[in-house]
């Protein structure tokens, strides 16, 4: 297919956006729900379709940027509206509908008895259409209305259940914590163009922002200025924080799961919170020019794997484990991009698109058979009722822990996951002060894939083993911790009460279709694309120069043996401590529980110190800025001059008596005094 056909792929996702939110509850009247939710399916298959065939053209050679006419022509900056047709623009085209054509045809069933069913699809077309303009604009400017796009979109998903008070903070705090991040993106894309109008002020007929004027523009003037690198970096970084995740700003990840779960499944397989990790692709050659930078990245990413892994074992909710291992996995792609493994950190974004979203949809299946409850303290045995969900979780579980047999087969995850680690502990790039930071975030790295397999194998073990007289025993259980669906006041849960004689049942074709296909694609994913190092030849035909070559054995022995040892290793102790079901001191009299679980459940207390910071000290700033400021200062000036005018008007009011004869003095008092002046001006002027 034409490389200029390539605005069809975002075309498509409009079309339903508008159709939906025009016609939608029109066209649900008049033929249903089911003709509506394929219009909201069409539009994404469409679109992948499109993009199949336009990046199997790609085989041979990268199309340029293609224009589709012009768009800011202001002040000598040129802004032409334009998509960029690479291999990294179509890796992520075919994953945001690939993926997210799953993840709509799952929501079909899942949101079936949804009452704002029209307005669900709307906002999820909506939301695709946003992340490929992020993806396919050949420019900053179109990737920064896309990113801008993507946060609108997962502020409306987030609190889609609006009426519900938790789900609108959290959408709030997704919306308020990303603002903190797309502030630094801001500051980072001024400092470019600052730089590029200093350094090269004729760029290109004025194309300070598009990738192939500006790129090789930018390596050149950041070669003349090495400080400035640093700079961009860090800011773009920010930015890249915020939406993918990163410490400190992962906070609004874990409570954007107050959104129904196929949103849950869109953001965190295929779509927002891999921009940043785009960004830095795209970006790349900043952080080639500062180690510094690219050391911050490596930490930063570390940390966030580390921490996120060791928060997501105090977790009982379902969901929020799964949340807080994408805030984990995210970790990991920035180790890579901080190592220089560009292409290892792009390689685990797509082998995670296939396990995440499977996992997320599986869990959203479980939930769906367990009345919408999400804590897994009420599960057990749940593989008697639910085969097809079980086996996929499986298979989903043995890719996101690496599981493989090296020179024999791994699932997904394990050859992205050994790709990052290998960038990291083969690199010497970040550093600071001869600190190989880049190798220790590796070694953290492969600890955390240890810590990943046992929380994934708590996780299957607590759902789908054990006994269910857990849940059998507990009569009319309340849906505490829910998904929310009797936030619109429906009758979703009075329906699916979870009580001794609720049976859990399979979900619809609808529904385990997709988890069937992204199955296939966790097994068979990985392999297809490791093989011959098709991936990294693929999205970076040229080696980037700071990648180098990744060694295999970093203390002689092969890192693929590091990694089966922490897989493997983690799902046996997973498997030895919660085979049996769930321990005593892990129930639900969480008073029982050691010191470190509940750490593990409150965050180590950071989001609520940042909470109270943020609130009650933005609080006492405010109220100070009030009590010096606005009273102190300025009403003080205001109330000065209003009592210096009341003295003057009070000295002047004693004159007022309303006598004729004392004003006729004083009338007369100011002519002598008058004539007096002139007369000594002239006495003057004669002399």
């Amino acid at each position: 297919m034409n490389y200029e056909s390539i605005w069809l792929v975002l075309l498509f996702p409009i079309l339903g956006f508008l159709i939906q939110a025009l016609l939608g509850t029109k066209i649900e009247k008049a033929l249903g729900r089911k003709v509506l939710g394929a219009i909201a399916v069409l539009p994404i298959v469409l679109s992948f379709g499109v993009g199949l065939a336009i990046t199997l053209g790609l085989k041979e050679a990268a199309a340029g940027p293609v224009t589709i006419g012009d768009w800011i022509n202001a002040g000598g900056l040129s802004i032409p509206f334009e998509f960029v047709v690479d291999p990294l623009s179509m890796t992520m085209v075919l994953i945001i509908t690939g993926v997210g054509a799953l993840i709509h045809l799952y929501a079909t069933g899942y949101m079936n008895e949804d009452k704002e069913y029209a307005r669900f699809f709307t906002y999820m077309n909506l939301f695709i259409a946003s992340m490929l303009l992020l993806v396919l604009g050949a420019n900053l400017v179109l990737l920064y209305v896309g990113w801008e796009g993507v946060g609108l979109c997962s502020y409306l998903l987030i609190g889609f259940w609006y009426k519900d008070l938790a789900n609108a903070k959290a959408a709030n705090k997704a919306f308020i914590v990303n603002r903190i991040g797309d502030w630094g993106l801001s500051l980072g894309l001024m400092l470019i163009v600052a730089l590029l109008l200093t350094s090269q002020p004729n760029l290109a007929g004025g194309r300070y922002l598009s990738y192939d004027t500006m790129l090789p523009a930018l390596k050149a003037a950041l070669t003349s200025h090495p400080d400035m690198a640093t700079a961009i970096a860090l800011l773009l970084f920010v930015g890249a924080a915020g939406k993918s995740a990163q410490f400190p700003l992962y906070i609004w990840l874990p409570d954007a799961m107050a959104g129904p779960t196929p949103v849950s499944a869109l953001i965190h397989a295929a779509t927002m919170v891999t921009s940043g990790v785009v960004l830095l692709n795209r970006m790349h050659i900043v952080f080639e020019m500062s180690a510094v930078a690219s050391a911050v990245v490596c930490v930063i990413g570390a940390f966030t794997a580390l921490f996120a892994a060791l928060i997501a074992f105090g977790q009982t909710d379902i969901k929020k484990v799964l949340a807080y291992s994408t805030v984990s996995q995210l970790g990991f792609m920035f180790i890579a991009c901080g190592s220089g493994a560009y292409w290892a950190g792009m390689f685990h974004v797509t082998t995670h698109a296939f396990f995440k979203a499977l996992l997320f949809l599986g869990a959203g299946a479980v939930i769906h058979a367990m009345a919408h409850n999400q804590d897994m303290r009420n599960y057990g045995n749940l593989r008697k009722y639910l085969p097809i969900t079980f086996w996929t979780m499986v298979i989903g579980t043995l890719a996101i822990c690496a599981v493989g047999i090296p020179g024999v087969f791994g699932f997904a995850g394990f050859y992205s996951k050994e790709a990052i680690l290998g960038g990291a502990l083969a690199n010497s790039h970040a550093q600071i002060n001869g600190i190989q930071l880049g190798q220790i975030a590796g070694w953290v790295g492969l600890g955390v894939a240890a810590l990943t397999s046992i929380y994934m194998t708590r996780l299957t073990c607590l759902t789908f083993l054990g006994k269910e007289e857990r849940w059998r025993a507990i009569p009319a259980l309340a849906a505490d911790n829910h998904d929310d669906h009797a936030a619109e006041g429906d009758d979703h849960d009075a329906h699916h009460e979870l009580d001794a004689n609720h049976t859990p049942h399979e979900v619809p074709v609808s529904m385990w279709l997709p988890l069937v296909v992204l199955a296939i694609l966790s097994i068979g994913g990985g392999f297809a694309l490791a093989n011959g190092n098709a991936f990294e030849h693929w999205l970076y035909p040229n080696p980037l120069p700071v990648l180098g070559t990744v060694s295999t054995e970093p203390t002689g022995i092969p890192l693929a043996i590091y990694s089966m040892i922490a897989a493997l290793g983690g799902i046996a102790l997973g498997l030895a401590f919660y085979l049996k079901g769930l321990p005593k001191n892990q129930g639900f009299d969480e008073s029982s529980w050691i010191s470190l679980r509940r750490a593990e459940r409150d965050q180590f207390g950071f989001d609520n110190a940042l909470t109270v910071a943020s609130v009650e000290g933005g609080g006492d700033i405010a109220r100070g800025l009030w009590q010096w400021i606005d009273e102190g200062l300025i009403d003080g000036i205001v109330e000065g001059f209003g009592t210096v005018s009341g003295g003057i008007g009070q000295l002047m009011k004693r004159w007022q008596t309303g006598y004729i004869r004392l004003y006729a003095l004083m009338m007369l008092l100011g002519f002598v005094t008058l004539i007096g002046y002139f007369a000594f001006a002239i006495e003057r002027g004669v002399h």
